[in-house]
């Protein structure tokens, strides 16, 4: 009976959109699975394995893994050679750190040996597997739960990220072209597009938006100034930026860029988590106090402190964990290994997490002055 309610609930429009939108996602699936042509690399299917030899190693550490050779057979799906068979190996550690085991079915890129054009058979190498289809799925299982439960407010978030995203490549991409271009300059009009556009949008143009933008920028403008002036002052001691050595740009400037658009996320959803709850209670209730106003605000902002600071902490973390791992199997110290894979992590965090305090004021306050000038005026 509760599934034929929700049936009829559906609107005529919304069965439209459901439609379209199941039409779209089978349609991209079967065209992953079926875009080999489009790629200038070669691309086979993996038809048959076995695996031939398994071998017990040990390292200088007492690091113990286990090394195992495939040979695959498979069919090229692309290019001159599309239709015929190739020969390959493949060796793959129990650990899979950096290699994999294949099964039939995958798609690998290949490298075609020379040599064997002019042979009965092909053979070659695999230089990587292609992913694309698990990509979309993925995607695609976002997109169905983030309108199951958001449904319009849903919508709108994945129009929102789908144009933050070009956003920052054009940035991106507009500073690798112009190698004049200050990177933290381009940031800070982005997060001051981010800001505007994601709020605006998803929230409409009230007062109660008005307040969370001016939060916003307000609160990630003193924390990276303070940042900035904090990391000077120490000339960055404590920061290892080894990882960032590779680039061929300023890590420093590249580093407080990440810095400004990494705390962004977390310093908007304070700021329109206090000005909604307080236009709200307002809204309730004309008559409240500002004193009952900043009282509440400050106990939602402490509610939400705790979790956000955390939640920066173990998303910044988590991608140090692989690392850190290979660190320890290596007998490397543990401060050592720390200090090498948490440093720009720990800051990255306690940088996010001092936009998220001096938020919480800043918003209970920017959100009192617009309502109490909003009671002036009525």
């Amino acid at each position: 009976m509760k599934a034929g309610k929700i049936l009829t609930r559906i609107t005529h429009r919304q069965w439209i959109v459901i439609t379209l939108l199941a039409i779209t996602c089978i349609a991209s699936m079967v065209f992953v699975n079926h875009n080999a042509g489009l790629y200038g690399r070669t691309i086979a299917e993996v038809t048959d394995t076995k695996t031939v030899d398994t071998e017990n190693v040990t390292d200088i550490h007492d690091n113990k893994d286990t090394i195992s050779t495939q040979t695959i057979s498979g069919e090229i799906l692309n290019g001159p050679h599309k239709g015929k068979k190739i020969d390959m190996s493949n060796e793959y550690s129990s650990s899979e750190a950096y290699d994999q085991k294949y099964e039939e079915g995958n798609e690998v890129f290949v490298s075609i040996d020379e040599d064997s054009l002019q042979e009965d058979g092909l053979t070659g190498a695999i230089i990587d597997a292609k992913r694309d289809k698990y990509v979309l799925a993925a995607a695609w299982v976002f997109l169905f739960l983030l309108l199951i439960v958001g449904r319009k407010r849903g919508a709108l978030s994945i129009v929102s990220l789908v144009v933050n995203a070009a956003l920052m490549y054009f940035a991106l991409d507009l500073y690798i072209a112009n190698s004049d271009g200050t990177l933290l300059f381009i940031c800070s009009g982005l997060v001051i597009l981010f800001s505007i556009g994601s709020l605006l949008f998803l929230n409409g143009f009230n007062q109660k938006t008005y307040a969370a933008i001016l939060s916003t920028l307000i609160g990630i403008s003193v924390s990276l100034a303070i940042a900035y002036f904090v990391i000077q002052a120490l000339q960055g001691n404590g920061l290892r930026y080894e990882e960032m050595q590779y680039l061929t740009r300023p890590y420093r400037e590249v580093f407080m860029a990440g810095l400004f658009i990494g705390s962004l996320g977390a310093v908007m959803d304070v700021s329109i988590t206090i000005a909604s709850s307080l236009f709200g209670l307002y809204e309730k209730d004309a008559a409240i106090t500002g004193k009952a106003l900043r009282k509440s605000g400050m106990d939602i902002g402490k509610d939400v402190m705790g979790t956000l600071t955390s939640i920066l902490f173990f998303v910044y973390a988590a991608g140090s964990i692989p690392s850190i791992l290979l660190y320890l199997k290596n007998t490397s110290p543990l401060g050592f290994t720390l200090s090498m894979n948490l440093s720009l992590e720990i800051a990255r965090a306690l940088v996010g997490g001092i936009g998220i305090v001096l938020t919480i004021p800043i918003s209970v306050y920017t959100t009192l002055f617009i309502i109490n000038a909003k009671r002036k005026r009525s």
